[in-house]
This record gives C-alpha cells, structure tokens and sequence, in this order.
C-alpha cells in the first residue's frame, strides 16, 4: 500500500485545513487508518484513527475539534481540522494497519506540514 498525505499549509489560528491520505496499491476497507503527528523537537504521537467499520477515536487534544472520515470506495481518508491552534503546528503522517492472521501490515504516508499561526 502506498499512502499520499495532502492538504497541509499555513493557517491562522482558528481556520480550518482538511488533510486526506489516498492508498493505491491495495484496497482501504480492510486497514485501520491513523494519523499521527510530530512538531518540531517532539515524539510523534496519535491523533485519530478510524477502524474499517468507521469508528473513530481522538486525542484529547484535538477531540471536538477534529474529524476523522474515511470513504472506502475512493480509498480516501480524511481528516477535518477546525479551530486550529499554533500548538497543532506539525507534520501530519496517515498510516494503515492491518494484521492477517499472525502477520502485521504497516504503511506509512509521506507526511504533510500543518502550520498555524498565532
């Protein structure tokens, strides 16, 4: 599976960007979608993830302010962000995971650069 992140930019804080991850190579529906993130001088750390059936769960940090999507068909997943604040300023990474009996798959998006300024 090959995962392009887009949609990241330079926003003022309290704007909105809506980054999405698009696979070719293999179908979405049977990977759970995550994003992470990693500001500068930072450990990279979850955002959000979506399971093949569509549930979703957030970090703290960004819980009612992000939105997490995926649309299946078009091997899209998405990720709404509203509200943004100088401290969500990062590289954004969407990864997929699957695990087929004891074998794990794992990929990795290139990342896209959110930057919001104060």
């Amino acid at each position: 599976v090959q995962l392009q992140a887009s949609g990241g930019g330079l926003v003022q804080s309290g704007g909105s960007l809506r980054l999405s991850c698009l696979a070719s190579g293999s179908a979405l529906d049977l990977y759970a979608i995550r994003w992470f993130r990693q500001a500068p001088g930072k450990e990279r750390e979850g955002v959000a993830c979506i399971s093949f059936d569509h549930h979703t769960e957030y970090a703290d940090s960004v819980k009612g302010r992000f939105i997490m999507s995926r649309d299946n068909a078009r091997d899209t997943v998405s990720l709404q962000m509203n509200s943004l604040k100088p401290e969500d300023t990062a590289v954004y990474y969407c990864n997929a995971a699957t695990k087929l009996g004891p074998a794990l798959y794992d990929y990795w998006g290139q990342g896209t650069l959110v930057t919001v300024s104060s």
